[in-house]
């Protein structure tokens, strides 16, 4: 498991990394890198690092120096043009696990034991799920937390992934239950 989260253009980079290395990864979705994204790579970078990982070409490269500069201290991993082309298409959606991998040892990864704190026997407990109003207490508690949105599985792999304690947990959830009305939950 890489420590650091992976930054990547879109979706079918998320799918070539994820062929590669297991790692939490965020997709800027091109130029339009908003203030809601830039504060999820800041949150990341805080939490346990970041690895910018764009295509090989001049949008890569600007994606790149747009977030470089408003998250400093990130990591940067490289493919070659020539490693990234298909069908006169350039991307790193197009390099083999192989080059992903050589290119996130070039920035210098660090490999952390996949953590399983967090369970969905948790997400039952404090209604992130099979509740009515699970979706919206998930989309509260992403924000309170920095880590965005996600169904009910992928929220458990972020809450592990960026290494949220239970008392930060807890914190966040009594916050958001008691601002919306859900009321207070204790620790189990």
């Amino acid at each position: 498991m890489i420590k650091e989260v992976i930054v990547v253009e879109g979706r079918d980079d998320i799918t070539a990394v994820k062929r590669a290395v297991d790692a939490e990864i965020i997709a800027v979705g091109g130029f339009g890198i908003n203030a809601k994204v830039i504060e999820k790579i800041k949150e990341a970078q805080k939490r346990c690092g970041v690895i910018v990982f764009t295509d090989p070409d001049f949008a890569g490269e600007k994606i790149r120096k747009i977030i470089s500069k408003r998250v400093p201290g990130v990591k940067h991993a490289y493919i070659a043009q020539r490693d990234g082309i298909k069908d006169g298409d350039i991307g790193v959606e197009n390099a083999s696990p192989e080059v992903i991998l050589k290119a996130l040892q070039n920035a210098k990864f660090e490999v952390k034991k996949k953590r399983d704190y967090f369970t969905i026997d948790d997400m039952i407990f404090f209604k992130l799920t099979a509740d009515i109003n699970a979706k919206d207490r998930r989309e509260l508690l992403g924000r309170e937390l920095g880590i965005g949105y996600s169904n009910a599985a992928q929220f458990i792999t972020k809450l592990n992934n960026y290494g949220i304690s239970r008392d930060e947990f807890i914190k966040a959830i009594n916050k958001i239950n008691k601002e919306n009305g859900y009321g207070e939950i204790n620790n189990k």
